[in-house]
């Protein structure tokens, strides 16, 4: 199972956007992945990653999990680091 060894939250400044901030993670000390969009929903937060617009208009994942294990870890982590930094605001 891969390792989050560092967290970095950069809060956006538009009090009305969905778009409350935006997360880089390092994995194992040796791969970055910057980008991870952590968005308002209708459920609550969840986080986006990093994607590029597609000719056709549509938006496709540069990186993302493979299965939902990973996915599931990734977003707890980057998740509580948000909710650690807000509250140390």
């Amino acid at each position: 199972m891969i390792e989050i060894t560092n967290i970095q939250i950069r809060h956006t400044k538009v009090e009305s956007s969905r778009l409350k901030a935006i997360a880089s993670i390092l994995i194992d000390d040796c791969f970055a992945v910057h980008d991870i969009k952590i968005i308002e929903g209708t459920e609550g937060l969840f986080i986006a990653m990093p994607s590029k617009k597609a000719p056709n208009g549509n938006f496709n994942d540069i990186v993302h999990p493979i299965n939902s294990e990973t996915r599931e870890l990734l977003s707890n982590a980057i998740l509580n680091a948000y909710n650690e930094s807000i509250k140390n605001n």
